[in-house]
């Protein structure tokens, strides 16, 4: 196989990864975040390196402190005006 042929489908991969990516954010994002929790899990154990670890830190997901009805993004629902 010539090499620029195996660099067009490692590029067809990717684009492919980084658009299953994005529909899974946008139409399952509580799945999308377990995702990212469990992988970021999994890179954060005592055995893994320094830069895994830190790689897991980076992608883990923010701490869900608001915990609106459906437990997702908190991007729907009524929002309140702000008191000026």
């Amino acid at each position: 196989m010539e090499l620029s042929l195996l660099l067009q489908y490692l590029v067809i991969a990717l684009a492919a990864l980084v658009s299953a990516w994005v529909v899974l954010k946008k139409q399952f994002p509580g799945a999308a975040r377990k995702l990212r929790g469990g992988v970021a899990l999994w890179l954060l154990k005592p055995q893994r390196g320094a830069r895994l670890q830190a790689l897991g830190r980076k992608i883990a997901p923010p701490a869900n402190v608001g915990g609106g009805a459906c437990g997702g993004c908190d991007s729907c629902g009524p929002t309140t005006p702000k008191q000026h």
